[in-house]
């Protein structure tokens, strides 16, 4: 089967010459949940804008589906850009329309969709983050962890087959770090989830890729790699204190 994610042989370099990927490769399998794990600097960030296009220019080929990432195909870089949706950690960096229906609907609606569709495809990306009943109020009005939900409708509402998460779990109270999980656990979609939140990735993701000075460094089951205390440390990962992955409520 080919992979919904294939990166193969990715190198990239800034312009100020700092290179931040050295040779990448990585398949994720339709339905898998990876975390990408690695300390601040490693690439990560670098390597997933490479998933839409955002950047690009180095060795290697990025693939979503079979369909390969080219920034000169500017028909299939929307295309592209349609299957794999980047959520960021700042949810007010995705929201600026007037109401949450509006800022749900502004990607469908640049697809062409328009009256009954849009509408339907607004109110299922809004009840897939439970904010069904939200469509009308002022995003600025909701609480933190409500806008973040919002901006993973926004990507939804789009039908991608990636779904890339940047820190989905920073600044959420409990509760709303249990809300966000409940719901992506239920999304029958691939997801990326780039995290710094060890826990987080165990909950929510079975398999784990470390990035380090742009390489893979390691690759396997999230409880495996985390209980790998000599591997976190020479990658700058830390677990919370007491938080052990074989007894994770413990």
């Amino acid at each position: 089967m080919t992979p919904t994610l294939r990166i193969a042989g990715l190198h990239f370099s800034y312009p100020d010459g700092t290179v931040t990927l050295r040779g990448v490769d990585l398949s994720v399998a339709a339905g898998e949940r990876v975390a990408l794990l690695g300390p601040n600097g490693a690439g990560k960030t670098t390597l997933v804008l490479h998933l839409n296009g955002i950047l690009h220019g180095g060795a290697g080929t990025v693939e979503v589906a079979g369909m390969r990432v080219d920034p000169a195909d500017r028909a299939g870089l929307g295309e592209i850009r349609r299957r794999v949706g980047i959520v960021f950690q700042d949810p007010d960096d995705q929201l600026f329309m007037p109401t949450v229906a509006e800022d749900v609907a502004f990607g469908p609606a640049n697809l062409g969709l328009r009256g009954e569709e849009l509408r339907n495809r607004v109110a299922e990306a809004l009840t897939a983050v439970g904010m069904g009943a939200f469509g009308e109020r002022a995003p600025q009005h909701l609480s933190f962890g409500q806008r973040r939900r919002v901006a993973v409708a926004t990507v939804l509402a789009m039908r991608p087959e990636v779904l890339v998460l940047d820190e989905p779990s920073s600044n959420l109270d409990p509760a709303s770090r249990r809300e966000l999980y409940e719901i992506l656990t239920g999304l029958p979609i691939t997801i990326l989830m780039v995290t710094h939140d060890l826990p987080y990735a165990m909950q929510l993701c079975s398999r784990s890729v470390i990035l380090d000075e742009g390489r893979i460094a390691a690759d396997g089951p999230t409880p495996d790699l985390l209980a790998d205390p000599a591997l976190l440390e020479k990658h700058r990962l830390e677990l919370p204190f007491g938080f052990h992955p074989a007894h994770p409520s413990s």
